[in-house]
């Protein structure tokens, strides 16, 4: 009941929103969510726990600039993923410019599968919708939502365009029949994870439990790695969908040590991004919650 209840109550605001002309619906999502900034406590703590930990030489003024910036950063995505049933092929240029897309192409062209991961960093929403519009399908590896209505509501406006669901806990052999398949897989692998699925890996100078199912099946299936976040242009007024160089990938015959030197490399990609755009990561996840052993809870 609850859980229909919350639906409810989302649901109006998600059409309202996406029926206001795009400007106004970014103004009114940054402004909801400072309101959450300003009400929900923990998730400032968490944030601001957060940023000491990777920003120790930033002042708390800094931290806090930062802070809200991913406030504002969560608002204008929310406006945009309200208004993806309104997204054309004629008008989604004025929301995402590609950059780097030869990138992609190239690793595409390998025919070995290509694994696109990012975090969760500026709109990552937007990345895999706007690639499924120009025909470019993957598979998305997804986490069920607490609220299973909700979930059903953005699982749908995920795959609107062509886009399969993969269930965070049957990744592995999604992925495995997607590489031999040469199909794409993209996947966040910024969250907080606990073994064996996850190891230990520095993040901003500090252990991470990281997943390592990329790694594994990367060296397994000689799969084309590519970075790829969606980036906030202030200065165009829209984002950049970014694709690095596939990474290369360090092989020496261990695999175990392979799959963790790899699994740090994604990591530090990840951490430059986020060093050069603090504002657009999400600060509020408990990134370092899992800790190995011996050591103390850092929230």
């Amino acid at each position: 009941m609850r859980q229909r209840l919350e639906y409810a109550a989302a649901w109006p605001f998600i059409k309202i929103l996406g029926s206001l002309p795009r400007p106004l619906a970014r103004a009114i999502g940054i402004s909801l969510a400072w309101v959450v900034y300003l009400l929900h406590v923990r998730l400032r703590l968490v944030g601001m726990r957060n940023l000491a930990l990777a920003f120790p030489e930033k002042s708390e003024a800094e931290r806090v600039r930062i802070l809200r910036g991913e406030f504002a950063s969560l608002g204008r995505q929310l406006a945009e993923v309200c208004h993806f049933p309104k997204y054309t092929l004629e008008n989604v240029d004025q929301v995402v410019v590609y950059d780097g897309f030869e990138n992609y192409e190239r690793a595409h062209a390998r025919g070995k599968g290509v694994l696109l991961f990012a975090g969760h960093f500026g709109g990552w929403e937007l990345s895999s919708f706007v690639l499924s519009m120009h025909g470019h399908w993957m598979h998305v590896i997804m986490r069920g939502m607490d609220n299973e209505y909700l979930g059903r509501l953005i699982s749908h406006y995920r795959t609107m365009h062509g886009n399969k669901a993969v269930d965070k806990d049957d990744f592995v052999r999604g992925l495995l029949s997607a590489m031999k398949a040469g199909e794409v897989v993209g996947m966040l692998m910024d969250t907080n994870m606990t073994p064996p699925q996850g190891i230990f890996v520095d993040f901003f100078g500090i252990p991470a439990c990281t997943a390592s199912g990329l790694a594994r099946i990367a060296l397994r299936t000689d799969a084309a790695v590519v970075p790829t976040f969606t980036i906030w242009d202030a200065e165009l007024g829209k984002y950049r969908l970014r694709f690095d160089p596939a990474v290369e990938l360090v092989r020496t015959g261990d695999l175990e040590a392979d799959i963790k030197a790899n699994t740090q490399k994604f990591n530090l990609i990840i951490e430059d991004y986020v060093r050069k755009y603090p504002e657009q990561w999400l600060w509020v996840h408990r990134r370092w919650k899992t800790r190995p052993p011996g050591e103390g809870p850092l929230y």
